[in-house]
């Protein structure tokens, strides 16, 4: 049996179910609230941006929010694009949701008219506030199961794998 978790590809399927399990309780924890895993990625991406670079999001990609838009009070669409790892369309529509639920605004740039940043409104902090309570909570019981050594040791695995330069 050990050499069957040694194997790469089972290791892979491995990490991929819990990846599953744990995916399908945050959208079911999302689905109260009416949002999509990728609309509050956006949400967190968009109040890190307006926060600066030393705003806590909770989220994985924060170490690229010095790369942003520097003072600027707000995102551009493009560079939510990158943050998310989308396509600028698909961000628009993330942002067309999000503004339509009131959590979202486009505001000109104060220096660059053709631009348009994105903020949160006052609603969209306020949920984003709830919804990283809740998830911290979710997440404190689905990784109940593991010691705290042994959720030291994945944060560790997991972080030499994210950070491995292969993403």
């Amino acid at each position: 049996m050990t050499d069957a978790f040694a194997d790469p590809a089972a290791l892979g399927e491995l990490m991929h179910t819990a990846f599953r399990g744990l995916r399908k309780r945050w959208m079911q924890q999302l689905a109260p609230y009416d949002l999509t895993p990728h609309q509050f990625r956006a949400l967190s991406a968009v109040a890190r941006a307006g926060h600066g670079a030393g705003a806590r999001g909770g989220a994985h990609d924060g170490a690229q929010d010095s790369a942003g838009a520097g003072r600027d009070p707000g995102l551009r669409l493009k560079e939510l694009a990158e943050r998310l790892r989308i396509a600028p369309r698909s961000a628009t529509e993330v942002v067309d949701q999000l503004t339509a639920k009131g959590l979202v605004e486009r505001r000109a740039h104060p220096s660059d008219r053709r631009a348009t940043l994105l903020t949160l409104t006052e609603a969209g902090e306020r949920l984003r506030k709830t919804v990283l309570a809740d998830r911290k909570r979710e997440a404190d019981e689905f990784f109940s199961v593991l010691e705290p050594g042994d959720r030291a040791e994945l944060a560790r695995i997991l972080g030499e794998l994210g950070g491995g330069g292969n993403g």
